[in-house]
């Protein structure tokens, strides 16, 4: 993984351990030589992260649609800033420039990005490893939820697979480099029984 794309809440939560981790995974980027790519904010852990890797001499990659927020909220000292026409725009971006994802904590905007890119690596549109640092357990709800779409009968058990977690940086980068895509399950179970 030469790229990650970071997904991460535009403030910082109230626990410290959020940016803690955050700025972990930023030395940890830096250390490695991986170009972070991420929403091209200035604040929350968003910021938190890029600050981490810049400080340390690393490469930052910030997408952001232009027009769509205030100018201040732009991150001024990134390696590079992309602008794009729209949200879409910006996903997309980022999901073409990276060889991997994670998800640190983060509010509804994480989590569209989180369940479009395990949707997209459901139906086959990218084989890139994807981490949740769940740190103090925050994503244990959105594991938690995902293990019930596999026992209520709308998701393959296989498709757990599409997803690595761990509480802290260090061992989430250990299980992204050690990523094997899972043999994925037949998405249409209907077409099974036809069979």
């Amino acid at each position: 993984m030469r790229k990650v794309c970071v997904y991460a809440g535009a403030n910082l939560g109230d626990r410290t351990s959020y940016a803690n981790e955050a700025r972990e995974l930023g030395k940890i980027f830096a250390t490695e030589g991986i170009e972070l790519l991420y929403g091209g904010s200035r604040l929350g852990l968003m910021a938190e992260i890029a600050n981490q890797v810049l400080e340390l001499g690393g490469a930052v990659t910030g997408v952001m649609p232009r027009g769509l927020f205030r100018g201040e909220v732009v991150h001024q000292g990134l390696s590079q800033l992309i602008e794009v026409d729209s949200m879409h725009e910006r996903k997309k971006q980022l999901s073409d420039l990276a060889d991997g994802y994670i998800a640190l904590p983060g509010g509804v905007g994480t989590f569209d990005e989180l369940f479009e890119i395990i949707c997209w690596g459901q139906i086959g549109l990218h084989e890139k490893p994807i981490g949740l640092l769940n740190v103090d357990g925050y994503y244990t709800p959105v594991i938690t939820l995902l293990e019930h779409a596999v026992k209520e009968g709308f998701m393959n058990e296989s498709n757990l697979g599409l997803v690595v977690a761990a509480d802290n940086a260090v061992d989430l980068y250990k299980k992204m480099k050690e990523y094997e895509r899972p043999t994925m399950g037949n998405k249409w179970k209907q077409l099974d029984d036809q069979n």
